[in-house]
């Protein structure tokens, strides 16, 4: 049996719940401009470039915003710069963090992830457990690149055959695995983790 030494944690969808229509329904009403929004300001072509490092978030927003209509410019950017703060975490994840980190686990974080997220990241309570907390942004690296997943191991001081990586995206979890490390495609389903990591005995 492979013992355990250290865990990873991915952040949106498995600490927290990342919703675009939910951000943009904090300021928008009308469900045109709501649509408009979430496709226009959450749009890959931007999010791919920020979390790789390669677009600045004010890059970003002014290229959303040539694309709106004009009434939807200036709120554009309240929801792109307050969207880190619109992050309900998932039922029962920060105890089970707790847990381990009672049981003696530091666990870490990586994410893909603007350098924006990265620096305001220490606002986000959950987060304040996490060390190291690995962003792509900042390390120029990617998920489900197998370099990410060294360079983590590398931060956290741990081999491969030893860590535990936890996320929502099956591409990522095979990056992983690729890598080496043990993994777990987290589905929202906190119960059915916590009886993962005890019968690893993390918990």
């Amino acid at each position: 049996m492979v013992i355990i030494k250290q865990v990873i944690f991915d952040f949106g969808q498995v600490l927290v719940h990342f919703s675009p229509r939910a951000m943009c329904e904090r300021y928008l009403t009308d469900s045109d401009d709501i649509r408009v929004m979430e496709t226009v300001l959450f749009d890959r072509l931007y999010w791919d470039a920020l979390d790789a490092g390669a677009l600045s978030d004010e890059d970003a927003v002014a290229a959303a915003r040539e694309r709106l209509p004009s009434h939807l410019q200036e709120v554009a950017g309240e929801i792109f710069f307050n969207w880190i703060y619109m992050l309900p975490e998932i039922d029962g994840m920060r105890d089970l963090v707790a847990e381990l980190c009672a049981n003696g686990f530091k666990p870490a974080l990586l994410s893909n992830i603007s350098r924006y997220f990265a620096d305001h990241a220490k606002e986000i309570p959950i987060l304040s457990v996490f060390e190291p907390c690995i962003y792509s942004a900042v390390c120029g690296m990617t998920k489900p690149h197998r370099e990410i997943f060294e360079y983590a191991c590398e931060r956290c001081g741990s081999v491969p055959q030893e860590t535990l990586f936890i996320d929502d995206s099956q591409l990522n979890i095979d990056g992983a695995a690729k890598a080496g490390l043990v993994t777990y495609r987290f589905d929202g389903d906190v119960a059915a983790l916590k009886t993962y990591l005890t019968a690893q005995g993390l918990l």
